[in-house]
Formats: structure tokens, C-alpha cells, sequence
């Protein structure tokens, strides 16, 4: 079976580590090759080149002549040794590390470089960011991050690569959305505007693409056991930060984050799970424009088309969240 070779971003943790790690040891051998070695320390094989940047705990180690077919790329390379012990230790023959902000466009430029001259098969778009809490705490600050990450990235990471896949008239582009790029979750407006323009950029250019033989597909995921809520920016609602909201907004918000832990509890997908849903994606021959993981908000999504004007919707995720006809008075 041919090799395919495939380039992720965002790939610390989570998901992108996942399939990093999936694809690296995938048993099929379709992503045969032989890349770098995952270093402890500072002893480096013969012939071998530390890549610069990299702390004395991990090295990342070119091994000369040989080329990996998966390229995990993250912003601090140094959360490569994550990466390291979910593959037990071992760095497999099929795998490099490449340092990769999506928000700096000389680092693409540098991933871009690297993989030149090698057939990038697939782009997996899955570097992101989070803000939750009410809108009027999100910072100017907060808010341009999320849209230079989760917009302003994709953007560019597709920049960077698209035009070798067009001269190849073959590739396919992969890109983590979310539930909330298909509809409006509260307390987190800014993320949600973020993913939904997120759709909006790959429905769009998913139509030019066409007569190129590329195909682009979004993955919408729900809750997932990642640690990606546990790092989300979002105020403490007993903190200072909302010492000058009103109190009804205090309580519902206090209720979400009570709701959210709850939701992820119980309903999470475990990182695996989700995994398939992009291993499907790369491997089917005509891949969806859209894949949804998890079917938890099915009903919701269907009353949204079912009721153009919304109003049923907000209704009903307000009564889903809150209970029915909940007021948000702050709570002792």
C-alpha cells in the first residue's frame, strides 16, 4: 500500500497527539518512512542533527537521508516528550517533530520548508484555542487570540500548504471544528463566532477545491476527555473578574460551568472515539464536507433547521442548559 504522508498541527496534546501517535504506529504501514528520534538528554546518534530550539530535556533528532511521513507539529516543541510516553517511549521510524505556531507566519514558513519537496497528502488543521465567560469580561486581548488561532491559523496553515496541492491536483485538508461552529453555546460567544467562521472558510473553499481532486472536511466535535477545558481561558465566578457583573448573569454563569462539568462527566467521548471519525476522514476515498462525532446535540441541530427564525432553538438550549424557564438570580 502506498504511504501517505500527513502534517498536524496542535499536536501537544489531545487530539492532535492522539492521531499523531495513531498514525505514527499505524499497522498497515501505510506511513512507512524513517524520520526522528525523540531524545532524552543530550547524547545524539552519529550523523544525526539537533533541530535548534530544543531544550536539554528533549532533542529532536534528524536522522540524516531519511524522511518521515508524519509531521506533528506543535508551538513549544519541548511538549514533544508527551507525545514521547504516549508512544511508549519510543519514537517510531514514521515520525518527526517540527515546531509550528500557527499564529507566526515565519515558523510556517519554516514547517513548509521542511516538508518541500515531499508529497503532502493530508493537512490536519487541529491547533485551537478556547474562551469561556461572559462577553463582557472577554478582553480585546483574549478575544484576538482566539480568532489568530482558531480563524487566523487555519487560514494560514492553509496558505502555506495549498499551493503544492493544487500543482498535484490531489490532497485533502482536515479541520477540527466544533459543535459550537454549528451552533451558539452560551458563555462561550467568542469561541463559537471563531468556529463558526471556521465553517464558513471551508464550505467556501471546499467549492474552488473541487476541481482540484481536493477534498476538505470538517470534524465537529462535542465534549471530549482532552485537557482542552481544563485549559480554556474563562474567569472564576467568584473572582474579581466579575465583581462588577450583574448577579443574574453571575448565576446562569455559575449554573454553565455546574452544566459543563456535568455534561463532560457523563457524555464526554474519550479521545479514541473521536479519533476514528478523522482516521474515516483521511482514508475514505470522497470524504463529507462535515462530520459530526457525537450525536448528544442531534436534536437541537435538527430544531435549528427545522425553525429558521431561532427562536425555538435559543429557547430550547436556554431550557436544556438552565432547566425550563430557570431565571439566573445569583446564588448564596
Amino acid at each position: 500500500m502506498e504511504k501517505t504522508t500527513v502534517l498536524i498541527t496542535g499536536c501537544s496534546s489531545g487530539i492532535g497527539l492522539g492521531l499523531a501517535a495513531r498514525l505514527a504506529a499505524d499497522g498497515a504501514r501505510r506511513f512507512k518512512g524513517k524520520g526522528v528520534t525523540l531524545c532524552r538528554g543530550g547524547r545524539h546518534p552519529r550523523g544525526s542533527s539537533v533541530a535548534p530550539g530544543v531544550g536539554s530535556s528533549v532533542a529532536l533528532v534528524r536522522v540524516a537521508a531519511l524522511s518521515p511521513t508524519v509531521f506533528a507539529t506543535m508551538r513549544d516543541v519541548a511538549k514533544g516528550e508527551q507525545l514521547l510516553a504516549h508512544l511508549g517511549g519510543c519514537c517510531p521510524d514514521t515520525l518527526e517533530v517540527l515546531q509550528l505556531d500557527v499564529t507566526d507566519p515565519r515558523s510556517l514558513a519554516a514547517a513548509a520548508r521542511r516538508v518541500q519537496g515531499q508529497r503532502l497528502d493530508v493537512l490536519v488543521c487541529n491547533a485551537g484555542v478556547g474562551l469561556m465567560g461572559p462577553l463582557e469580561t472577554c478582553s480585546d486581548h483574549a478575544m484576538k487570540t482566539v480568532f489568530d488561532v482558531n480563524l487566523f491559523g487555519a487560514v494560514r496553515t492553509i496558505q502555506a500548504f495549498l499551493p503544492a496541492m493544487k500543482r498535484r491536483r490531489a490532497g485533502r485538508i482536515i479541520v477540527s471544528s466544533s459543535i459550537g461552529g454549528l451552533q451558539g453555546l452560551p458563555f462561550n460567544s467568542v469561541y463559537c463566532a471563531s468556529k463558526f467562521a471556521v465553517e464558513g472558510l471551508c464550505e467556501s473553499l471546499a467549492i474552488v477545491l473541487q476541481p482540484f481532486n481536493i477534498h476538505l472536511t470538517l470534524v465537529e466535535c462535542g465534549p471530549v476527555n482532552t485537557s482542552f477545558l481544563a485549559n480554556l481561558q474563562r474567569p472564576d465566578p467568584e473572582g474579581s473578574e466579575l465583581q462588577d457583573l450583574d448577579a443574574e448573569t453571575r448565576g446562569l454563569y455559575r449554573r454553565y460551568l455546574q452544566h459543563c462539568q456535568s455534561l463532560f462527566r457523563e457524555t464526554a467521548q474519550e479521545v479514541e472515539e473521536v479519533l476514528q471519525v478523522f482516521l474515516e476522514a483521511i482514508s475514505t476515498p470522497c470524504p463529507p464536507l462535515r462530520c459530526v462525532t457525537t450525536q448528544l446535540f442531534a436534536p437541537l441541530s435538527r430544531l435549528r433547521l427545522a425553525n429558521p427564525d431561532g427562536s425555538a432553538y435559543v429557547r430550547a438550549m436556554h431550557d436544556f442548559v438552565f432547566g425550563h424557564g430557570g431565571a439566573g438570580g445569583d446564588q448564596p
